[in-house]
């Protein structure tokens, strides 16, 4: 989720910095007979494009910090653990990594033209969100109920029971098969390694085992169970 909307921000950016540039620098554009400075609905077009990035930064953020409220509710799942350190630490150094660039992006866009102002307060609050989902990785956790497992950290993985073929653990990656060929990707190594053997457990215990296949790949670290 979070790596898709990325390249759609990214996608929208490229324009927004285009026409920023164009629009800050003055530059003759020879096809439209105007420069820069008087395009035509400039003003219009960089709210546009500020308003679309928002709303795009701001449903993220909205369904980041709910999934963080949701599996904070530890009474309401079968199995809930926090996400393992590292897990929390790469997280947490991505999210910083993501502010650090957004930031810049703010800058330049502004520093090229104050027109880009709406372009400028979106990816500002995308600083400030990153930053503070950052400083919140205490909370990432992990919960499973008897409908569904979900993820809470730089993005929210909700991986539901219903319409599922087979599970397929490795040390890596937990691969969810679903009918009509849908395959969904769990990071396994969100859970500590002390809590792998309890969750997979908790796991198989939530599937429908006439319906749903269950394969694990055993660590060499970890004793097969009866």
């Amino acid at each position: 989720m979070n790596k898709a909307i990325n390249i759609i921000l990214g996608v929208i950016l490229f324009p927004t910095m285009f026409l920023a540039i164009y629009v800050g620098l003055d530059i003759p554009i020879g096809f439209l007979r105007v420069s820069g400075a008087n395009l035509p609905y400039r003003d219009e077009i960089l709210l546009g494009l500020g308003l679309l990035l928002f709303i795009i930064i701001l449903r993220r953020s909205i369904r980041r910090w709910m999934g963080l409220r949701i599996v904070n509710q530890v009474g309401k799942f079968k199995w809930n653990a926090p996400v393992s350190q590292a897990r929390k630490s790469r997280v947490r150094m991505y999210l910083l990594m993501e502010a650090a660039v957004t930031l810049v992006v703010a800058f330049g866009l502004y520093t090229l033209t104050e027109l880009a102002i709406a372009p400028t307060i979106a990816f500002l609050f995308g600083t400030v969100d990153n930053i503070l989902f950052a400083l919140s990785a205490k909370k990432y956790r992990i919960g499973l109920s008897s409908k569904a497992l979900i993820v809470a950290d730089r993005e929210v993985i909700l991986l539901y029971f219903t319409g599922l073929r087979k599970v397929s653990a490795h040390q890596q990656s937990t691969f969810f098969d679903y009918i009509k060929g849908l395959q969904i990707t769990f990071p396994t190594n969100c859970v500590k390694d002390e809590d792998k053997a309890e969750f997979f457990e908790a796991l198989q215990g939530q599937l429908d085992t006439d319906r749903v296949f269950f394969s694990k790949t055993m660590d060499h670290a970890e004793k097969p169970t009866s």
